[in-house]
């Protein structure tokens, strides 16, 4: 699920319990009075009447709010490296699956495991460095593949990619 921010809300959870403007934020509870989550939102489809809410599991809850008890804010994981877009990778991969690195922070844990982004010459030619392929053995089809995997990782974990690097020679044709 997708938030108003525009972060990826991973693994919410689906229910039928009625969820109406004004309400969300609420706990969903099972049916021992156990916290399952937080209601967040609800679709409804136009065809038909009713609808579904969708849920922040509690375990993302409870690891949220520890965070920001104890830093102020919520801390994540990261490789040091910006993915392209999914539209632009697929224009550039075709039906190939990977995240295609555009570019790697100076001094992260990517530029010091030699990751290589893409570049983009004076002609405006792009020159694909690596793709990433496999994260922790898991098959990644895109960004948001690989995104879901290394959220999982704690801070200063050695996440294993697998990688399909590009001949920094060739530039992709991009029509």
């Amino acid at each position: 699920m997708q938030s108003v921010t525009g972060h990826i809300i991973r693994d919410v959870v689906q229910t039928d319990a009625g969820i109406n403007p004004g309400n969300s934020g609420g706990p969903l509870l099972d049916s021992r009075g156990r916290l399952v989550g937080v209601n967040t939102a609800a679709t409804r489809h136009p065809m038909t009447v009713a609808g579904f809410g969708l849920a922040v599991p509690s375990d993302t809850v409870r690891r949220v709010v520890n965070q920001l008890i104890r830093h102020g804010r919520v801390i994540k994981p990261g490789l040091g490296l910006a993915l392209m877009h999914a539209s632009h990778s697929r224009q550039l991969l075709g039906a190939q699956p990977g995240a295609v690195v555009y570019a790697v922070t100076p001094g992260s844990g990517a530029a010091q495991a030699g990751i290589a982004g893409a570049r983009v010459d004076e002609h405006n030619n792009v020159y694909l460095g690596d793709v990433i392929v496999k994260v922790a053995g898991q098959p990644v089809a895109s960004a948001e593949d690989l995104i879901s995997v290394v959220e999982q990782f704690a801070l200063g974990d050695q996440v294993p990619l697998t990688l399909h690097r590009y001949s920094s020679r060739t530039p992709i044709d991009r029509n």
